[in-house]
């Protein structure tokens, strides 16, 4: 695999896979939320956790690390714990019903709907499962990595996540403060910040995970 490097709208330098199979040089990635206008305004949980963002991310084959194993999961028994149920294909109507904490009406199938319990048990299930699995293949242990970058869901679940794995703070990539949970743009808002924290260098060795919707997991090792 060669690798490549991200040169993103938040003026980063990142990292990932091109295939030489089809003669791309540069590939273009963009990662785009607006998860604030599905979220009723009176929803004091998820607007204290979500926020919008974007990056646009150039790939190409000169890179700064390598793309080497990945691994990735689906299950979708957990499609109804995350979700917007109306104003999109299956649903196309909205039904109006807003939400009201004051008179118990705490979710709304117009709006962002997300089981907190249920995706914190789904996370700390399949995430350490997730590291173990790509350890495994490609054949190397916990120690031999040098920086973990996860998504940044939220501060409580990444450290219930390090220590059920034991990973030692110091290699544990957090930057949520700033940025919130910006979804499918957080991986690479991490890499950005790891790399200009000098967290990450070209000869180190780094693990990135993600997990979340559908539920879904990916994850792959990252190295020079």
């Amino acid at each position: 695999m060669k690798s490549g490097t991200f040169k993103s709208d938040i003026s980063g330098t990142f990292v990932s896979d091109t295939s030489g199979t089809f003669g791309v040089i540069y590939s273009l990635l963009i990662t785009s939320e607006t998860y604030n206008r599905y979220i009723h305004p009176k929803d004091r949980g998820n607007r204290s956790i979500f926020s919008d963002a974007a990056a646009a991310t150039l790939i190409s084959t000169d890179g700064y690390l390598e793309i080497d194993d990945m691994i990735f999961g689906t299950d979708g028994s957990g499609v109804k714990n995350l979700i917007v149920e109306s104003g999109a294909g299956k649903y196309p109507n909205k039904l109006g019903i807003e939400i009201d904490p004051d008179n118990e009406v705490n979710q709304s199938p117009d709006y962002l709907f997300m089981n907190g319990p249920a995706i914190f048990n789904f996370t700390l299930d399949v995430v350490p499962m997730l590291v173990n699995k790509l350890l495994a293949k490609a054949k190397i242990i916990q120690s031999d990595i040098d920086c973990f970058v996860f998504h940044q869901a939220n501060k409580h679940m990444l450290k219930f996540i390090r220590e059920a794995i034991q990973i030692p703070e110091d290699k544990f990539y957090m930057c949520l403060e700033n940025f919130g949970n910006t979804v499918s743009s957080t991986i690479p808002i991490a890499l950005y910040h790891a790399i200009n924290d000098n967290c990450i260098k070209k000869e180190n060795t780094v693990m990135i995970a993600g997990f979340g919707v559908g539920y879904s997991w990916g994850g792959c090792i990252l190295r020079s």
